[in-house]
């Protein structure tokens, strides 16, 4: 699994718009200016997040984009999915070369350990909100399992 710029974007709009909950619009360009994120890109994933029914957009002079729902009811597989439609690119899968070796109807025993690694992938974030990410670096780490760093 490769994290691309769509996807740690698309997290980081997300984020920003968690943080804002309840205070209404922010537009796609003061997003992008406030998280020094080009606002073109910034724009098409807010479009793709969109889409995906986790923000929603008002027109009009005090448009923008909001959280669509609670950043306790969004969880970080829905971002990254939306941000780059998918979370784990299973190449033999999305890019079969039907003659080859690596077609679906070929019987391939590396296939399921990517399938299971998908699974896991997607499990664990799944298991992570934005809201969880709302907390600070320690917070996080505890809430995901990983050990806390000391100072």
């Amino acid at each position: 699994m490769r994290i691309t710029t769509w996807a740690e974007y698309g997290l980081i709009c997300a984020l920003h718009l968690a943080r804002r909950h309840g205070e209404g619009p922010v537009t796609g360009r003061d997003l992008a200016a406030r998280e020094r994120l080009p606002a073109d890109y910034v724009e098409q994933i807010l479009l793709r997040l969109r889409r995906a029914g986790i923000v929603t957009s008002t027109r009009g002079a005090k448009g923008g984009y909001i959280l669509a729902r609670d950043p306790l009811d969004v969880t970080v597989r829905e971002v990254i999915s939306a941000s780059e439609h998918g979370t784990f690119d299973l190449h033999c899968v999305s890019h079969p070369v039907a003659e080859e070796r690596c077609s679906e109807s070929q019987s391939c025993s590396i296939r399921p350990v990517w399938m299971m690694l998908q699974q896991r992938i997607d499990d664990a974030l799944d298991s992570v909100r934005l809201a969880d990410l709302l907390l600070d670096e320690p917070a996080v780490r505890a809430r995901v399992g990983l050990p806390v760093l000391q100072a």
